[in-house]
């Protein structure tokens, strides 16, 4: 008796044209606050191409200065020519921004940044060859960043609706690591091709995009009636005062004290990998591109309301990738942990952005901002003496596992010491 060949089973239907949109919605990052708020599309595009600006003239600054010196400690020297201003008028900066209007603050510092790179546009067509001169207008460009930086951000929450605020913030770190990408790349090229002077002249242009941005912008006074004037001690009080702030600048610290090994990266390019100074640009870059990459994909950060639980575990995801970074030999998958790294630590800042923009009261965002400078500002230098300081008395190898691993530490104590931070929910926000 014949039998019956069992019919085929129909293959399963693919993904849908919507099913892809939804999926690539879910995955890529949040466009809505570019869409919906052209106050914030222009300050954003203003800022991305400002930042690229800016990047080209810190490489630019840095080839001069060494050109003229030859010496890497005078070279090292500008980092900290900028840390100074930046630590003391982020404090006042944040300050001033809640007292004043903030549009008109962002245009002051602004026009200041862009006046201070046509100086070193014309010193550079001088051929001046004045370190002192460099040094001043680095300082210069710190004091007028750290001016304007709190008024900027703090005027994101009055931009877009609180909902769309994590999209909002993955857009501004998208922004900030393209010029920290694009910059450097374009700045040697310019320098290489045309001079310094070509990069610092980019850079003064590039500011328009910003000021632009900064004159289309409505009024932005201090919303606050108490009429009590703003301060920089009534700020840091406020932040005694609310544990969850506090411990997200806690977490950071940790990350970049205990497990940024950037400066170890010219003493661990050759007996690790055998590389030579373009091995140690792909190294400074690698976290970079990863953060650039968390930016881009995440359209997943909206869904997530345990802020508290998200940043401590991105600041254990960065010190584990970090410790690994220090046991591995191979360049590819060194790059490969560096870029993870800096993905988790973009998912830390979007949602400590967040936390800070959303449970802090508009008359001391200023403040907080100005805060979050010094500790964006101080903590990657605190980590350059600490790396360096533990592999001089160890060795690099110690000195990046065990900063990872004192990282991870760092967060195992957050997580035990403020457990109400794991409780933290965005829809019903505690500072």
């Amino acid at each position: 008796m014949p039998t019956e060949t069992p019919p085929h089973p129909s293959p399963r239907p693919g993904p849908t044209p919507s099913g892809l949109r939804r999926l690539t919605r879910g995955a890529l990052a949040d466009l809505t606050p570019l869409r919906d708020s052209p106050d914030y599309r222009r300050l954003w595009f203003g800022q991305t191409v400002s930042s690229i600006g800016q990047q080209m003239t810190t490489l630019a600054v840095g080839i001069q200065v060494y050109d003229l010196t030859r010496s890497p400690f005078l070279t090292g020297l500008v980092g900290l020519c900028s840390l100074v201003p930046l630590v003391v008028f982020g404090l006042y900066g944040g300050a001033i921004a809640d007292r004043v209007d903030r549009r008109l603050l962002g245009l002051v510092g602004s026009a200041g940044l862009a006046a201070v790179s046509a100086l070193l546009a014309v010193q550079a067509l001088l051929d001046l060859r004045s370190i002192v001169l460099l040094y001043t207008a680095v300082a210069l460009q710190g004091g007028f960043f750290a001016v304007s930086s709190p008024a900027r951000s703090s005027m994101i929450p009055r931009l877009v609706p609180r909902e769309q605020l994590p999209a909002a913030n993955a857009l501004n770190t998208i922004g900030m690591n393209l010029g920290q990408t694009v910059g450097p790349l374009l700045g040697g090229v310019a320098v290489a091709a045309y001079g310094a002077q070509s990069a610092y002249l980019a850079d003064t242009v590039a500011f328009a995009a910003t000021l632009y941005a900064m004159w289309r912008l409505p009024a932005m006074r201090p919303q606050t009636t108490s009429g009590k004037r703003a301060t920089v001690l009534d700020g840091l009080r406020f932040l005694r005062g609310q544990p969850n702030l506090r411990t997200s600048f806690a977490a950071d610290l940790a990350a970049m004290i205990f497990g940024l090994p950037r400066a170890l990266f010219p003493a661990i390019v050759l007996p690790f990998y055998g590389g030579d100074a373009g091995t140690v640009g792909l190294l400074a870059a690698a976290p970079a591109v990863g953060a650039l990459a968390g930016g881009l994909f995440s359209g997943w950060i909206g869904r997530i309301h345990r802020h508290g639980v998200a940043v401590l575990g991105s600041v254990a995801a960065w010190g584990l990738a970090i410790a690994a970074f220090g046991l591995v030999h191979n360049l590819p998958l060194g790059l490969l942990l560096l870029a993870a790294a800096g993905c988790a630590d973009t998912v830390s800042m979007i949602f400590r952005n967040t936390m800070m923009q959303v449970a802090a009261p508009d008359e001391m965002r200023g403040r907080l901002q100005g805060v979050f400078i010094v500790v964006v500002a101080g903590g990657p230098r605190l980590g350059d003496f600490e790396s360096g300081t533990v592999a001089a008395l160890t060795t690099p190898t110690v000195s990046i596992l065990t900063g990872g691993l004192a990282c991870v530490a760092a967060v195992l104590y957050l997580a035990a010491r403020r457990p109400a931070f794991l409780r933290y929910d965005a829809r019903h926000p505690t500072p």
